[in-house]
Parts: structure tokens; C-alpha cells; sequence
């Protein structure tokens, strides 16, 4: 309880990395609906004269640990894409933890990214930590369901195994935080290796949108992500994988000058898809 009431004054993420789309105006706010009821969206409208604009968006779910309400820990990453790849990003306020427990948040998300898809002619997805392992439920979902069709799932440093103990390693995401997390958002054992929880446990990959999977080598769960990008290109998926040297899971934050250059691929890839 008290990770998600603190977020807000907690979570200090990503501020050195305002590269591009400060100058844009502030999100409007949606309320998409759900099975769960209208969910709150802060969409971001790329510059004005963007090719294409009001027919590309970009779905985004934020980390946190599915614990974490705080959509706006992400603000400069919805900017920077919204500016460099010339795209709406639509920012989901999904429900977490411990209001909350699985599978409402991946059901939410999906949900809200299937409007959109119905909204506009092109939609992409992703996330960071556990909103790149909802991102990949996303997908998983829409395949299943056929509700839609993303055009690209972004992964970025993406939780993927619930089931499986993290190492007891040094690192960010530790063994504790992760029995947290179980707790509170999973706490039904029998869930945790269910594909939409753990996408990389689903037994068939096939027919899943390309991806591009973003590791970093000091972090725990880089072998979620090193693992779901080797069966994406099992499964025939095209798959982009690029992994942060010598950086734990904030990978961004920590090197702001490779970030640059892992960032700018990323829109190239979310504008290029999209096109």
C-alpha cells in the first residue's frame, strides 16, 4: 500500500533523459472503457504537421511493479516518442496492486489498447519492467482473443517470468521485492505462470507482432527478457534485441549517453512500423 500511495513523491525516474518533447503541450485525459469499468489515459499529441498523426498511436503501460499507480513516472518517455516518432502515445492509468490483483491489470491494458486500435489506423505497444511484461500480455491477448493487431511490441527491460525466484544477486529487483510483488498483485500461485502473467512461459509464440526487447547485462531479470527475444525469433517473429552494457535495471538512467542512442532506435522502429 505504501509503495502505490508514495509514487508520486517517490519515483524521481528519467529526468535527465527530456531529450525532445518538452515543448509539447500537456496530455489531454481520456477515460477508455474496460470490462472493469472507464480507465483514465493521458494521450499525448505529437507536433503539429506530423505526418500521418491522428491515425498512429502508441500504447504505453508503465512500470512499477504492478504495484505502482503512477502513469506520469514515464511522462518523459511519452514526450520523447511523441515528438521523435512523430505519434499519439496514449499512457495508461491501469489498476494495480493491492487494490487490485491479476489478471485486472492485463486485462485492462488490453482492453484500452483495443480501442485505441479501433480509434486509429496503427498501434503499437509497450512498456518498461512490469509494463514491458504487460505490453507482451497485451499482444498475447490480442492474438488469442483476435481483437487486434499491433504493429510492434516495445519490451523494455520487461518482467516476464512471475513464476520463477529472481536470483539472489546484487541488483535492483531482488528476491524480496519479488516476493512483494507475489503477494500482493499475484497471490493466487496457480496464476503466476499463466501466459498472460508470465509471457515467456506461453507455449507458443507464433503470429505475435515484431518485437524489440531492450535487456541490461547487470540486471535480474535479463534473462526473462535475453529468453522471450531467443523464442520470438524461434517462433518466426522479427525481433530487434539490444542490451545495455554494464547497467542494472534503470538502464536508461544510468547511461544517459548510450540512452540516447538506444531511445532514438526505439522511435525509429515505433515511426517505421507505424508509417
Amino acid at each position: 500500500m505504501t509503495m502505490h500511495a508514495l509514487a508520486r513523491f517517490t519515483v524521481r525516474y528519467g529526468a535527465e533523459l527530456r531529450f525532445a518533447g518538452q515543448d509539447l503541450p500537456r496530455p489531454r485525459r481520456e477515460r477508455v472503457p474496460t470490462r472493469y469499468g472507464a480507465v483514465p489515459v493521458d494521450v499525448y499529441s505529437p507536433p503539429a504537421g506530423s505526418p500521418g498523426a491522428g491515425e498512429r498511436a502508441h500504447v504505453h503501460f508503465h512500470g512499477g511493479a504492478w504495484l505502482m499507480r503512477y502513469p506520469r513516472m514515464d511522462d518523459w518517455w511519452c514526450r520523447y516518442l511523441a515528438a521523435t516518432a512523430g505519434v499519439e502515445v496514449w499512457n495508461v492509468d491501469f489498476r494495480t496492486g493491492p487494490y487490485v490483483a491479476y489478471p485486472v491489470a492485463q486485462h485492462e491494458c488490453h482492453d484500452v489498447a483495443s480501442v485505441v486500435a479501433r480509434r486509429r489506423a496503427a498501434v503499437s505497444v509497450g512498456g518498461f519492467s512490469s509494463g514491458g511484461g504487460l505490453a507482451a500480455s497485451v499482444c498475447l491477448q490480442a492474438r488469442d482473443a483476435g481483437s487486434f493487431t499491433p504493429r510492434l511490441q516495445v519490451l523494455g527491460v520487461p518482467a516476464l517470468d512471475l513464476a520463477t525466484d529472481v536470483p539472489a544477486a546484487p541488483g535492483m529487483i531482488s528476491p524480496s521485492l519479488r516476493a512483494l510483488v507475489r503477494r500482493v498483485y499475484f497471490p493466487d500461485p496457480a496464476t503466476r505462470a499463466h501466459p498472460y502473467a508470465s509471457p515467456v512461459l506461453a507455449p507458443d509464440l507464433a503470429g505475435l507482432p515484431p518485437a524489440v526487447v531492450l535487456t541490461a547485462e547487470r540486471d535480474t531479470l535479463r534473462r526473462d527478457g535475453d529468453a522471450y527475444a531467443r523464442r520470438l525469433a524461434e517462433a518466426g517473429v522479427e525481433v530487434v534485441h539490444d542490451v545495455t552494457p554494464g547497467v542494472d535495471h534503470y538502464f536508461l538512467t544510468e547511461d544517459p549517453t548510450r540512452a540516447r542512442t538506444t531511445m532514438a532506435m526505439v522511435a525509429g522502429e515505433v515511426a517505421r512500423r507505424l508509417a
